[in-house]
């Protein structure tokens, strides 16, 4: 019986010799650890954000602010993942998918939105603004914000808007210096048939191709040019196989945050007005880089080589006179709002 004991007793030692190592591992793990893992909040959602540009472009700088803010204010609870360079696909294509919730956030160009919302044509209508304040005036203000209600009628959810400059042209084998230099030529345009009709409007032919196609489509003499703005001209390269570019800003085209309408809703009422915070904030800090990075651009754009055309008072004035139809097709009942605009722009 005795031996028996003590057998025992070494078989007890032994496991709690065992058992030692195994907790001081563990413990040791946890010290190990990043303070940050232990304590790490797993998300009640993830949700996807779709961005065209490039990871260093302002947009998709703006995007990732607003993703950091958001999963920052919500505590780890809201993660939004930005997918830039175009890998969910094109915007008109994003758009769709927004609908049904296969994506949950992006950033999208007006003359996008407005295939499927054509009242927000007014917000891009050529020769619309006189600057950039002009712009920003209407957009802060009354009128902006019943412009991103409208989002609703498509079954997404305006949350800010961002800026993407003035659109001007540029060409691959002769400037544009004035209107009859224009005519005839093959000018790639957005998925838009408003911004066709407008370059059609000046007598060129439009041509509809991907933002991704537009390099290939000068250099092969499928067009003879695009128009854009700085950022997209220097950061695509367009500039290498279209020097001339001809300062005429016929558009500003704001850009829209937008909101799957499926992924708001399954948002608490606390959690929108914290993205709808961050948006906001975004956007402002958004339009601070954009205002860098077109200085930028510009600046990197003549250095390679492209040639500045800047139209005069008067030519710019033709211009604006031969797309009054364009207004007449896409604004012919929404003029009291035109006339609105146009009159912000006298103000100080």
């Amino acid at each position: 019986m005795r031996m028996e004991q003590n057998g025992s007793g070494r078989k007890k030692k032994q496991k709690r010799i065992m058992f030692a190592p195994a907790v001081l591992l563990a413990a040791l793990v946890i010290i190990l650890q990043p303070a940050g893992q232990q304590n790490e909040t797993v998300p009640e959602y993830v949700f996807s954000y779709a961005e065209n540009q490039a990871q260093d472009y302002p947009t998709t700088l703006g995007a990732i602010k607003f993703a950091e803010m958001v999963e920052e204010r919500t505590e780890g609870r809201i993660r939004i993942l930005v997918y830039a360079e175009g890998v969910k696909g094109a915007e008109g294509e994003i758009i769709r998918q927004m609908k049904f919730g296969g994506v949950d956030f992006a950033r999208v160009s007006l003359s996008q939105l407005a295939e499927y919302i054509p009242e927000m044509n007014v917000l891009q209508m050529p020769y619309l603004y006189t600057d950039s304040e002009h712009m920003w005036r209407v957009l802060d203000g009354e009128i902006g914000v019943s412009f991103l209600s409208l989002a609703d009628e498509y079954g997404l959810v305006g949350l800010s808007w961002y800026d993407a400059g003035a659109r001007n042209f540029y060409t691959a084998d002769r400037p544009i210096t004035c209107l009859e230099d224009i005519e005839g030529m093959r000018i790639r345009v957005q998925e838009s048939d408003m911004m066709a009709d407008m370059v059609e409007a000046l007598g060129a032919n439009a041509v509809k191709l991907d933002y991704a196609d537009v390099y290939a489509g000068i250099e092969r003499g499928i067009v003879d040019g695009a128009e854009n703005n700085w950022p997209s001209y220097e950061s695509m390269k367009h500039d290498e196989v279209a020097k001339y570019f001809t300062v005429d800003e016929h558009t500003r085209v704001p850009e829209m945050q937008i909101c799957s309408g499926k992924t708001w809703e399954k948002l608490s009422e606390e959690d929108r007005n914290i993205i709808l915070e961050c948006a906001r904030e975004s956007a402002l800090y958004e339009r601070e880089l954009w205002k860098e990075r077109e200085n930028a651009s510009k600046h990197t754009a003549i250095l390679r080589g492209a040639k500045v055309i800047e139209l005069s008072a008067e030519e710019k004035k033709r211009f604006q006179t031969e797309v009054q139809g364009v207004y007449e097709k896409y604004c012919g009942d929404e003029m009291e709002i035109i006339d609105r605009i146009i009159a912000e722009g006298s103000k100080e």
